[in-house]
């Protein structure tokens, strides 16, 4: 199966982003993907202003959305990304990564671990999610959903494993500091290796983010990786080298706990 990683660095204003995540959608179509996936928040990003989450969001219904689900009419390629939405009656927002396909939302995953870290508080202007998604089938493989700090947490990862996922796909915003870029190489590579799957990660680029999205593949190699300036990557996600590793390496079948649960 064909993926593309669409890594850009998000503007200050919606309409600006809609145009580069169409024009990202409109080129992976055109090159036979099954799957893209872009950056975690691309609604708008304001290093400047800490309050753009609630300013800049919108519903599943406004006109970010509108266009992207236009865009990706008339095809089966699922888009996946992340956007804030407003949340009725609260003062915060979810975070949520939704995949579309054929002009309609197939899947909506609101974060679950909040990015709290760091001298960060994502939780002062988000609302965390309460539910672990489904996984999602695209061209045959099933596909687990996670976002950015989720990948610090083995647990969310380890579950859509266990429930049959071939990939782990993981849009994000991965700030820039001291060691950071060695946190994301390290842990997106753990979390393939240790459940045998593909790793999609995708980051946002810029004056904040480090980019460096990357494919991993299940025995934990980096088949692709991009630097820290807007790209598009095209890779191959190879369902005998999910069975190859998996014969090799049997974690999954080999591990003797219980099936996790969300406590």
């Amino acid at each position: 199966m064909k993926v593309a990683l669409g890594q850009f660095a998000a503007a200050n204003e919606w309409r600006a982003n809609a145009a580069t995540a169409t024009a990202i959608l409109a080129e992976a179509k055109d090159a036979g993907c099954a799957l893209l996936v872009l950056p975690e928040g691309i609604l708008a990003r304001d290093i400047a202003d800490p309050e753009i989450v609630l300013k800049a969001a919108q519903p599943l219904d406004g006109p970010f959305m509108t266009e992207m689900l236009r865009a990706s009419e008339g095809s089966q390629m699922t888009t996946m990304f992340c956007l804030h939405v407003p949340v009725a009656g609260e003062a915060r927002v979810h975070n949520v990564l939704v995949a579309l396909r054929d002009g309609e939302i197939v899947a909506a995953y609101k974060k679950l671990h909040l990015y709290d870290a760091f001298s960060a508080q994502e939780s002062e202007h988000v609302m965390p999610g309460a539910s672990i998604p489904d996984l999602v089938e695209v061209d045959g493989f099933k596909v687990g959903l996670m976002t950015c700090y989720d990948v610090r947490f083995p647990e969310l990862a380890r579950r859509h494993a266990v429930a049959g996922a071939d990939i782990l796909v993981l849009p994000a915003a991965w700030v820039k500091g001291p060691g950071k870029e060695h946190h994301w190489e390290t842990l997106v590579t753990a979390r393939a290796l240790e459940n045998t799957c593909y790793m999609v990660a995708v980051g946002e680029c810029g004056p904040r983010n480090i980019g460096a999205s990357m494919v991993v593949d299940p025995l934990g190699v980096t088949t692709h990786r991009a630097g820290e300036t807007p790209t598009v990557i095209f890779a191959t996600i190879d369902r005998e080298r999910i069975a190859h590793a998996r014969a090799t390496l049997p974690v999954l079948a080999n591990r003797r706990f219980a099936q996790l649960q969300l406590a």
